[in-house]
């Protein structure tokens, strides 16, 4: 699975995160708030969803438009242990 954060910067490339960095936050904190960038696939968020839900957390995503074109948005996901 190849996540990437949202950008900080329009001109900037998306930083790629492992799943290990991902997991060691949500077992850090009770309440944890991603962005993810665009380029992400649907499909895999979805994993990323599968794989918390199979541990028992709860996932919940949407679409975060930052702009008026289709394609100013990021993935916002908020995982709660």
């Amino acid at each position: 699975m190849d996540l990437k954060f949202a950008r900080t910067d329009i001109t900037a490339k998306p930083k790629k995160v492992e799943l290990e960095k991902i997991e060691a936050a949500v077992e850090k904190e009770d309440s944890v708030i991603f962005y993810f960038d665009r380029e992400n696939s649907h499909k895999d968020l979805l994993e990323l969803q599968d794989h918390f839900e199979a541990k028992g957390k709860s996932f919940y995503m949407s679409e975060v438009k930052y702009g008026l074109s289709d394609s100013e948005y990021m993935y916002q996901v908020h995982i709660i242990r």
